[in-house]
């Protein structure tokens, strides 16, 4: 399984070895809109997926076969929950000294679903991030977490730094400890209220998206 966003700092399923690892062909991006995790139909906000060009640099779990049915069982419960997600094996480069390329489990964005918003400028995206908020949470804190685990990882992504400096330049300054910052309900409740236009996913794109959690008995 190959973790780019919250998959890194929050997997939920037991692995039995993970490593940084490469992905070609593929960035991390903001081009997804969320209106369950991280945010809502009246209010979206943003998550990451994996778009098309560049590399991505995260993290390869290895899942153990006793587990590997229920994890994959888990992650389509988590991930396909819109389908704005697809899954696809790639290969991943480990960066571990061993040189090995493995073939991971990746979260691909659906370009032609709905709720994928492509690239946009930063300030569109931190406008969305601050005053968004999910059943998982604040959007900001999704972004805070992000970051900071990519930095712990030793995993530079400048883009998303400038992102976080333009979203909340406190919160920036210290992350803290835990997946909550103090910053993330003051900054949300200021400009929860903005006007956003992203694109509603109706009944009929949820059909016919979602048969791959349907495949998965879900």
């Amino acid at each position: 399984m190959f973790g780019y966003g919250s998959l890194m700092w929050r997997p939920d399923f037991p692995f039995v070895e993970r490593s940084r690892g490469r992905l070609e062909r593929y960035h991390r991006s903001f081009c997804i809109a969320s209106t369950y995790h991280r945010g809502s139909a009246d209010r979206p906000g943003l998550v990451l997926g994996l778009d098309r060009g560049g590399v991505c640099d995260g993290i390869a779990y290895r899942v153990g076969p006793s587990e590997a049915a229920a994890v994959l069982h888990a992650l389509r419960r988590r991930e396909l929950i819109s389908g704005v997600y697809r899954e696809a094996h790639l290969p991943v480069h480990l960066q571990d000294g061993s040189h090995r390329t493995i073939t991971a489990l990746a979260y691909v964005a659906e370009r032609c679903h709905p709720s994928y918003v492509g690239r946009h400028a930063l300030r569109w995206q931190a406008h969305l991030i601050r005053g968004a908020r999910g059943v998982s949470g604040y959007n900001l804190d999704y972004l805070i977490n992000t970051v900071r685990h990519l930095g712990e990882t030793g995993i530079r992504e400048p883009a998303l730094e400038r992102l976080l400096v333009m979203a909340a330049p406190h919160a920036a300054s210290r992350f803290g400890v835990g997946q909550a910052s103090p910053s993330a309900a003051p900054i949300r409740q200021a400009v929860a209220h903005c006007s956003v236009r992203v694109r509603r996913l109706r009944r009929g794109d949820r059909m016919r998206f979602l048969y791959r959690v349907r495949l998965d008995g879900g």
